[in-house]
């Protein structure tokens, strides 16, 4: 095989290995997301991780809305979502009296983009 084939072949090698990756692409987020990210940073991240590290006690929120049910069994929709964590469930606590209603529907426009 000649030279330059080699070249071709290995560029299309290289290329193609990463067409299997399923990473959605980033936008930008809303301010709204922004918020929401800095509550999940400081109420959050600390049990149910970050991109970076993962979780380490609750479920990952990774996904959280792209599939049709969380992890408990209930349907994954905003009601239910606010209701988690408001109220809490199992081993995690409600965070009703910490978060208001505006920062709690910031936490959730942001974990519609994990």
């Amino acid at each position: 095989m000649r030279p330059v084939a080699n070249i071709y072949l290995l560029l299309a090698a290289f290329l193609l290995a990463g067409c299997g990756k399923t990473e959605k692409p980033r936008r930008p987020l809303t301010a709204q997301e922004q918020r929401g990210e800095r509550v999940y940073q400081a109420n959050c991240a600390q049990c149910h991780g970050t991109a970076e590290i993962g979780p380490t006690q609750g479920p990952a929120m990774t996904g959280l809305y792209s599939k049709p049910y969380l992890p408990s069994g209930a349907p994954a929709n905003d009601e239910r979502v606010t209701e988690v964590i408001k109220q809490g469930k199992r081993m995690m606590p409600g965070y009703a009296r910490t978060l208001d209603d505006a920062q709690v529907a910031d936490l959730v426009a942001y974990l519609k983009t994990q």
